[in-house]
């Protein structure tokens, strides 16, 4: 059996990673293919459960070791219970978010030393990497006006509450990666409706996978 495809998104809060991973896994199931939608951290109960640890607003003198460390337990989590049986088995795997964010937000937000982080990644999720990553990207006065209108629905989170500087940060960290691993990476600037953004991730999907 031919081994499944894994595609993550990626970038700050408020680009649309979730609307467009669940548009490209609806695209992909029309196609006939098999698609496992995912999230991080969560995806399992002991994900799900550091999740809610991870982003309780409460929870406001966590320090920046103990996030990036209960970061990579959820995700070692979800690689072995989940991602890895449903890629042996040919399902593709769709994950808003993974381990690029964890460099991001914690490794160019939180200041946390780079090396290290990327030796806890490589002990997460051992040989389990993306084969395709998209980076979602969005000019800084669009992106806060998405933030704002989403903060008038629903509670602000503990990693939302951070500010624009630490926000400008994650996106200096994400581009940092796409220009270090360009073959994986590829960027797209969200623009238009959530459809024309979308028909772009599909176009590039069947390019480089199908």
């Amino acid at each position: 059996m031919q081994r499944g495809k894994f595609v993550t998104f990626e970038g700050v809060d408020g680009t649309g990673k979730t609307t467009q991973s669940q548009l490209l896994g609806q695209s992909l199931k029309d196609d006939g293919i098999d698609v496992l939608l995912l999230r991080e951290p969560g995806g399992t109960d002991i994900s799900e459960q550091i999740r809610n640890i991870l982003l309780d607003a409460s929870q406001s003198n966590m320090t920046a070791e103990t996030e990036v460390l209960l970061f990579e337990a959820a995700r070692a989590q979800i690689v072995r219970e989940v991602i890895q049986p449903a890629l042996a088995r040919g399902t593709w795997v769709i994950c808003d978010r993974f381990m690029d964010s964890t460099v991001a937000y914690q490794g160019y937000g939180r200041g946390l030393d780079l090396e290290v982080i990327d030796k806890l990644n490589e002990f997460a999720v051992g040989a389990t990497k993306p084969d395709l990553t998209i980076l979602l990207q969005l000019p800084p006065q669009g992106l806060t006006e998405r933030l704002e209108k989403r903060h008038e629905n629903t509670a602000a989170d503990r990693i939302d509450g951070e500010t624009e500087s630490f926000r400008a940060d994650v996106d200096r960290g994400f581009r940092a990666l796409a220009e270090r691993e360009p073959e994986r990476f590829k960027c797209i600037e969200t623009q238009g409706t959530k459809e024309d953004t979308a028909g772009l991730v599909l176009e590039l999907v069947r390019r480089i996978l199908l």
